[in-house]
């Protein structure tokens, strides 16, 4: 799904990441750890093609992502349904407007798309809230509406950075049981978090491995959960 070999990337003169080889096989669930500034949230960017790396390579779907083009990019993040840790939204419109935008940048607001979308939308526990303008949300919500974004085009890899950064405990093994039916699924999933307690959590559910940022590097922080 995604491959990184011997990437790095460097921003404002210093090199954040260095060295990382990494293959995502479809199907699989990763934990993404590190300290606050080690650079989940970089490395997730390079998993989608938002960044590029400054040397090695990366691959989307066996495609190296410097030699896509702007079309060939759009494509390929149709694939990548990314939850982000800022959850935005266009405040004017409805829950279900903001889930849908996907759909409707790309064409797919058809009528079956949008039956979809109802049942997306009874998925994550936000039916009665469809109709709701974002700044009327709790975090919670908020989260469960960026996960629904993240998924309306039945993407095959998840990539979500802290999803629960900001939501109580019940909230978070919630959010942590959406994203393992989709790994069920066979989605591909990674989930940044600092939060050890929701890893644990995952033990008894799923099988995923854990991986660390630290000195720059990749490394592997345990076997399998």
């Amino acid at each position: 799904m995604i491959e990184f070999e011997n990437t790095a990337y460097s921003y404002g003169g210093g090199e954040l990441l260095s060295d990382i080889s990494l293959k995502l096989s479809p199907g699989s669930f990763h934990f993404l750890t590190g300290p606050s500034g080690a650079g989940k949230t970089t490395f997730l960017k390079l998993c989608y093609g938002a960044l590029h790396p400054t040397a090695g390579h990366v691959r989307l779907f066996d495609q190296d992502v410097r030699g896509m083009n702007r079309d060939d990019l759009a494509m390929m993040r149709r694939r990548v349904g990314v939850v982000h840790q800022d959850c935005q939204f266009l405040n004017h419109l409805p829950v279900a407007d903001n889930v849908a935008l996907p759909l409707t940048v790309s064409g797919r607001d058809n009528l079956d798309q949008v039956s979809n979308l109802k049942e997306l939308m009874n998925w994550v526990g936000l039916g009665n809230r469809a109709s709701a303008f974002p700044p009327e949300l709790s975090g919670g919500e908020r989260q469960r509406a960026a996960l629904a974004r993240a998924v309306i085009m039945s993407p095959d890899v998840v990539l979500a950075d802290e999803p629960t950064g900001n939501v109580d405990w019940e909230m978070s093994q919630r959010l942590l049981q959406l994203l393992i039916e989709l790994n069920k699924m066979g989605k591909t999933i990674m989930i940044a978090t600092h939060d050890m307690n929701l890893i644990r959590t995952a033990k008894s559910k799923v099988q995923a491995r854990v991986l660390r940022i630290s000195n720059r590097r990749l490394q592997l922080a345990g076997a399998d959960l």
